[in-house]
C-alpha cells in the first residue's frame, strides 16, 4: 500500500483528495492546527516544511512514496495597498503556495535518492498559471505559475531516477456554500464564462489527483492536467 502526505487536507480538495485515497493508500494529513488524525503545522513559518515531512515520516513509518502539494492560500492585495502591506502578502503567499510546497518536494526527492526508491510529486496548482487572476490576486498567480515550473523542471531532473512528477490546474471549485461562493466571486458571470456551466467540484479534482499518484503511466511526468469546464483551454 502507498504511503501519501496530502498538505491542506483538513478541508475542500485536500479532504476530497484524502477521501479519495482512503482505501488503497496510507495517508498523512496536514492541516493548519493539530487535530485528531492531522498533523497541525503552519506553513506560513519557512521551517514548518520540514518538520511537517519529519513528523509524515514517524507516522507512516518511515516511507513515503507519493507527496500531494495541496496546501495554499488565496488572499486579497490591491494595487493600492501599502508598500509594507503589499510586500507582506506577497511574502506569505509564496511561502505559503510555493516555497513550502519546494521544501517538501526537495525532502521527497532527497528521501527517494537516499532508498533508491520510485516516487511520485502531485501539485495542486491553478489555471491562474496560465489565465492570471483578478487585480488583487498577481502573488496567487505568480505562486502557481511558479508551481507549474517547478513541476516541470522536476520532472525533467529526476524521471531517470523513476521520480514523476504531475500537476493539476483547477478553475474555481465549489469549497464552501454555492451560494456564498458564487456571490463573493461575482456569480452569474462568474458562471457565464465557464462553458460547462458550473464550476468543479473538490472530488472532481480529487479523482485526478488519487490518479496521478497511483496509476498514471510514468511517460506523463511533467504533464499539467486542466479542471475548468473549458474556461481556459491550452
Amino acid at each position: 500500500m502507498r504511503h501519501i502526505l496530502v498538505t491542506g487536507s483538513t478541508r475542500g480538495i485536500g479532504a476530497a483528495i484524502t477521501d479519495a485515497l482512503r482505501n488503497s493508500a496510507r495517508v498523512a494529513r496536514h492541516g493548519r492546527q493539530d487535530a485528531e488524525g492531522v498533523i497541525g503545522e503552519d506553513l506560513s513559518d519557512p521551517a514548518a516544511a520540514d518538520r511537517l515531512w519529519d513528523a509524515a515520516l514517524a507516522r507512516l513509518d518511515g516511507r513515503i512514496d507519493v507527496l500531494i502539494n495541496n496546501a495554499g492560500v488565496f488572499e486579497a492585495i490591491p494595487v493600492d495597498a501599502t508598500l509594507p502591506g503589499w510586500q507582506a502578502a506577497w511574502g506569505r503567499t509564496m511561502q505559503i503556495n510555493l516555497q513550502a510546497a519546494a521544501d517538501l518536494s526537495r525532502r521527497a526527492v532527497l528521501h527517494w535518492r537516499e532508498r533508491g526508491a520510485r516516487g511520485r510529486i502531485v501539485n495542486i496548482a491553478s489555471r491562474a498559471a496560465y489565465r492570471g487572476d483578478s487585480p488583487a490576486h498577481w502573488h496567487y498567480a505568480a505562486s502557481k505559475a511558479g508551481m507549474v515550473a517547478m513541476t516541470k523542471s522536476i520532472a525533467r531532473g529526476f524521471a531517470g531516477e523513476n521520480i514523476l512528477a504531475f500537476a493539476i490546474c483547477p478553475g474555481f471549485t465549489m469549497t464552501g456554500m454555492a451560494e456564498d461562493y458564487l456571490a463573493s466571486r461575482g456569480g452569474d458571470k462568474l458562471l457565464a464564462d465557464i462553458p460547462l456551466g458550473r464550476v468543479a467540484e473538490p472530488e472532481e479534482v480529487a479523482r485526478a489527483a488519487a490518479w496521478l499518484a497511483l496509476e498514471a503511466p510514468a511517460s506523463m511526468t511533467g504533464a499539467v492536467l486542466d479542471i475548468n469546464g473549458a474556461s481556459f483551454v491550452r
